[in-house]
């Protein structure tokens, strides 16, 4: 049975940081493209940033790209973001996701491609 945690998340203010972490287990992480998505309140779903399984290969979503980073420690099952230059409209419930599909289809797929989800944190950047 896959599992998929997430945690790190909490209030910080305008221009502050946080590191959001993601656990995996019941599968072979080294193997899942993994990615980080969003959804503020009243909004859809924000793709933000996905890396291959080895992570040689990463994506950002041009509303982050410069401000966060993603990176995975395979020896730990552990994803991980971290945001800097965070403001308000930073705000939302963040979410991390594992996808059995090859990285070049992750690419093409977004979202559509992650069979695994975490519950979601949430992350509340203060003015």
């Amino acid at each position: 049975q896959v599992q998929v945690v997430e945690s790190g998340g909490g209030l910080v203010q305008a221009g502050g940081s946080l590191r959001l972490s993601c656990t995996a287990s019941g599968l072979t992480f080294g193997n899942y493209p993994m990615g980080w998505f969003r959804q503020a309140s009243g909004k859809e779903r924000e793709p933000l940033s996905c890396i291959s399984g080895s992570g040689s290969n990463t994506y950002y979503a041009d509303s982050v790209k410069g401000r966060f980073t993603i990176s995975r420690d395979n020896a730990k099952r552990t994803l991980y973001l971290q945001m800097n230059f965070l403001n308000p409209d930073d705000t939302a419930m963040y979410y991390c996701a594992a996808s059995r599909w090859s990285w070049d289809t992750v690419q093409k797929q977004g979202s559509r491609a992650y069979q695994y989800w975490g519950q979601g944190i949430q992350v509340t950047v203060s003015s």
